[in-house]
């Protein structure tokens, strides 16, 4: 898989409106070119693995802290969260050093994921934490966070308003090295941390009690996982908008292949989620081009059907 992302990362970043080879980096005579492969085509090929492996990481994290199969950032509402927090930073800006100015959104949609994701997180503990009740809170999250940003959207001018546009749908197009290297400041951390923890993720399938048995302290881990999980959602978030599905789609494909052991699931989800942003932002790059698509939508695309034959699959084995 690391083989499979390195050459699907060399081919993205040649292909675009403008067809480009690796080779303009050895042609001194090619300043332009090699601008454009440098500083606009490689920060968003990186950006996109980054954004692609938080977005899935996070959905794996969801799935095994609910033991649920639905559990995911945007289905939950905790995407939803985030960009209303951002949304508020983009309508109601702080004037902060440039530095920190681009710590802004990330800090904005962090206290918004984290703040549904302890929501979500109390709520599912109440009485049993069935698939409905999870659905149903995370549908009634979505739809609450949808009106906040349509009236911030009412309230913004004409700029304000494309950006949050921009957002609703997902797009890489602002990718930069400096918002690639303050989006790695959050999540190459955060995946670390969660991968240190893949054990006793493990021992939390078990259950609560089983966990603590083992020798789990299973509410710090709880917690510990669920500020990590928001914090990779509000990264992503912050420098790409709104992108469904990733989430949900890939710990699925990649538990099919690797089996449920997190150890395993957690490498290979921020693995496979990279490689299928990546795909899909390529796509949008250039299947309109010189337009450009919403990630967000060819992202939706593939997960919308995903979703409806993972929820009938459900029916038919409890059916059974």
């Amino acid at each position: 898989m690391v083989l499979a992302l390195l050459a699907l990362s060399l081919v993205a970043a040649n292909l675009g409106a403008m067809r480009l080879s690796i080779a303009v980096l050895w042609q001194a005579q090619d300043e332009a070119l090699r601008h454009i492969w440098l500083n606009i085509r490689l920060p968003r090929v990186l950006l996109a693995t980054l954004v692609g492996g938080a977005l899935a990481l996070s959905g794996c994290v969801m799935q095994g802290l609910f033991r649920n199969p639905l559990a995911d950032p945007g289905l939950l509402g905790i995407s939803s969260g985030a960009a209303l927090a951002v949304g508020f930073s983009v309508v109601l800006p702080i004037a902060l050093p440039v530095v920190l100015a681009l710590y802004v959104p990330m800090l904005a949609a962090f206290l918004g994921s984290i703040a549904v994701t302890l929501v979500i997180f109390f709520l599912s503990r109440q009485g049993n934490n069935s698939l409905s009740r999870l659905l149903l809170v995370g549908i009634a999250i979505n739809a609450l966070c949808g009106a906040a940003v349509g009236v911030l959207s009412w309230i913004s001018n004409d700029a304000q308003l494309r950006q949050l546009s921009l957002w609703g749908m997902g797009s890489l197009g602002q990718a930069q090295w400096s918002t690639l290297l303050a989006t790695a400041s959050f999540i190459v951390p955060a995946s670390v941390a969660i991968a240190f923890a893949s054990r006793r993720l493990n021992l939390l399938q078990l259950g609560d009690e089983e966990a603590h048995y083992l020798g789990v302290d299973v509410k710090k881990t709880q917690r510990q996982l669920l500020i990590l999980s928001a914090l990779l959602v509000a990264a992503a978030v912050a420098v790409s908008g709104v992108i469904g599905f990733v989430g949900l789609v890939v710990p699925h494909l990649v538990r099919m292949w690797l089996g449920a052991d997190h150890r395993w699931l957690i490498p290979g989800s921020v693995l496979a989620g990279a490689m299928l942003l990546l795909v899909a932002d390529t796509l949008a790059r250039t299947l309109v081009a010189p337009a450009e698509m919403p990630v967000g939508l060819l992202t939706s695309l593939l997960g919308g059907p995903w979703f409806l034959a993972l929820i009938f699959r459900q029916r038919r084995e409890t059916d059974g």
